[in-house]
């Protein structure tokens, strides 16, 4: 599995479809990995797209940090990947905290986005949403065994629990990540989404906590859309083929204005 250099940290990526013409960057949320993607999401995507997943920092099988979990360091590593992989402009979609990071990149470095997805992004000063963040890594834990059927990769899928589990106790103990969401509080109120001009799709779960941020965000970000699917927190792992089948249309509108050249 590859294993890449980005500002100086190794980061697991996974790839499909390199030959495609436009390329998409995936951000999954804290305490999960680029599997949420992987397994339903991606596929369908890739029948369009070059898609590129990868691990945050001390998650799934990239390298382990104690800090640097804030907003401007995450937003960075997102950039620095893209400059290691010759991606000058790519579509961005990022679920949860994720989408945090995929909004701050584009508020950060917007012509390096065509268009962004974001996915059941949270308020971060809103303390029931932050707490969404820490019951969906335990769905995502059962959900990942949930979708093995045969004997070996139910033990496969047990083996990633207890690689999760201990990944959970380092973050949670050893890290400064829970610090640096809570002094990520305000992001939201403090950015100028007037001046993000990149079309923009929201998806939020239609039983969410998370949906008034959608809604407040559609009247922020002007060339945006949101679309309300069946679920909650979790639809990535609900509603999988719906959640793709949305991005694929939305980026797929603007394909004849997007840059065409937007990797090496």
């Amino acid at each position: 599995m590859p294993i890449i250099n980005v500002n100086n940290k190794q980061v697991h990526i996974q790839e499909l479809n390199k030959g495609a013409e436009q390329t998409v960057v995936l951000i999954h949320g804290m305490f999960s990995n680029l599997s949420i993607y992987y397994f339903n999401i991606a596929p369908i995507l890739a029948k369009h797209f070059h898609v590129v997943m990868y691990d945050l920092k001390s998650h799934g099988m990239s390298e382990r940090f104690t800090d640097g979990y804030d907003l401007e360091s995450m937003s960075s590593d997102v950039l620095a990947l893209m400059d290691v992989l010759n991606l000058k402009k790519v579509h961005l979609a990022g679920y949860s905290f994720g989408g945090l990071i995929a909004l701050k990149t584009a508020l950060k470095a917007p012509d390096r986005v065509s268009q962004l997805v974001v996915i059941e992004a949270p308020d971060p000063q809103d303390e029931k949403a932050r707490n969404i963040i820490d019951e969906y890594s335990k769905e995502f834990l059962e959900h990942y065994v949930a979708n093995f059927t045969d004997t070996t990769k139910v033990q496969m899928g047990k083996r990633q629990m207890e690689k999760n589990h201990r990944m959970y106790e380092f973050l949670f103990e050893k890290t400064t990540i829970k610090a640096d969401m809570i002094r990520e509080k305000h992001f939201l109120g403090k950015a100028n989404f007037s001046e993000l001009d990149i079309p923009t799709l929201l998806l939020y779960g239609s039983e969410s906590n998370c949906k008034p941020t959608g809604e407040w965000l559609k009247t922020q970000i002007i060339p945006s859309e949101l679309e309300l699917i069946p679920g909650d927190h979790n639809v990535p792992i609900q509603e999988p083929v719906r959640i793709a089948e949305s991005m694929v249309h939305f980026l797929s509108q603007s394909l004849s204005n997007a840059l065409t050249q937007n990797h090496g």
